[in-house]
């Protein structure tokens, strides 16, 4: 089946927001511990729309495979210009060029934005996504050791960057 990518919807938050809790539950790629309230979303949601940032999703059919988004890298105003990007797969969807679409569009969006530097924010032993991120240019910048702890264990963090401009 074709891979939609569009603006995300509040009719898209339920969707979003199982691709979250499910990343929150059984992985390291978020460092929270408990899954969040759908009014958790709703708020997220209104204050990306609010901050005119953008939420796209993939629709595979009606149904949502995945969802990417970008915010503020740090809240001083010399980091306007740089932004920290979130790109996820719907569980089962992993492995199928969703993630490609949604970080294509989202680097078109960036640039489009007048940003100069996206940062993404990787566990750093998600080799999967780190290779991912290496196929569009980002190159790895540095690791925090230790930087998170979840299931029972400390977790390194690995940022990545790319230019834009």
């Amino acid at each position: 089946m074709e891979i939609k990518i569009r603006p995300a919807t509040p009719q898209d938050l339920t969707g979003i927001l199982e691709i979250v809790n499910h990343n929150i539950l059984h992985s390291t790629a978020l460092y929270d511990y408990d899954a969040k309230p759908y009014d958790y979303i709703e708020t997220w949601f209104a204050e990306k729309h609010e901050s005119n940032l953008p939420v796209i999703v993939a629709l595979e059919g009606d149904k949502v495979a995945g969802y990417g988004t970008y915010g503020p890298f740090r809240f001083k105003q010399g980091y306007r210009f740089t932004i920290e990007h979130s790109v996820y797969a719907a569980p089962g969807h992993e492995g199928k060029g969703i993630g490609k679409l949604l970080l294509t569009e989202l680097i078109r969006l960036a640039k489009e934005g007048g940003y100069h530097c996206m940062i993404g924010g990787i566990d750093a032993n998600n080799t999967g996504s780190i290779e991912f991120h290496k196929k569009f240019g980002f190159v790895e910048t540095g690791i925090i050791k230790e930087a998170g702890y979840k299931f029972g264990k400390w977790l390194d963090l690995q940022f990545m960057q790319l230019i834009l401009s």
